[in-house]
């Protein structure tokens, strides 16, 4: 089964290159569809790809990160599908409250690569035909900053102050679903690939 998304959503690519071209040192953890195309952006060391992962969990490394590494910024870049596999991380986050620590949900509304069908939290699925108010979570978690975008050009011109905002900030983009689109492959063995992680982090 598949969906047609609404005219204002962003391509993944695009939003991912926004995001891409300001990093500087900032660890970046990417998750399923997201993993699968930051790999074609960026080989930084401090991009850690949650491949193979178990769904939802992204966030919560995402905290430990960013608790451990209080002076540095933390991304993490989550599918819909993911953050409704484990929404008690959001409260998790704002108990803790670290400032570093930015969560972008990319909600495209579907499981794209297995068929893209209807996440619980798209219209589609849904008897009231609404979509889910992912911001609206957050905001009830306890973020204070929480922003959506589903315009590529205010989601490019915003990102700046974004990741100079206090944190715990919490950012949804409207993504377009991605036609045919295959799983996301771990980029090395996953053992070695965290031994050059910490290397990177404690050399930083």
């Amino acid at each position: 089964m598949t969906t047609s998304a609404p005219a204002d959503r962003m391509p993944l690519p695009a939003a991912l290159k926004a995001l891409s071209d300001l990093r500087t040192s900032e660890i970046v953890v990417t998750t399923m569809g997201a993993a699968r195309e930051w790999v074609k952006l960026s080989q930084h060391p401090h991009d850690f790809v949650l491949v193979p992962s178990s769904m939802g969990q992204a966030p919560a490394m995402g905290l430990g990160m960013a608790l451990a590494r209080p002076r540095q910024k933390v991304i993490v870049c989550n599918g819909d599908g993911s953050m409704l596999m484990n929404l008690g991380v959001l409260v998790s986050i704002t108990a803790a409250a670290p400032k570093n620590l930015m969560l972008v949900v990319f909600e495209n509304g579907v499981y794209e690569v297995t068929g893209q069908q209807p996440t619980p939290g798209s219209a589609p699925a849904r008897e009231d035909r609404t979509d889910v108010d992912y911001a609206g979570m957050a905001r009830s978690a306890g973020f204070s900053q929480v922003h959506t975008f589903d315009s590529l050009a205010d989601w490019s011109r915003d990102l700046p102050e974004l990741l100079k905002t206090e944190g715990p900030v919490f950012v949804v983009l409207k993504i377009e679903p991605m036609e045919h689109a295959v799983g996301p492959r771990s980029p090395g063995p996953g053992v070695e690939r965290v031994r050059q992680f910490r290397a990177a982090l404690a050399e930083s």
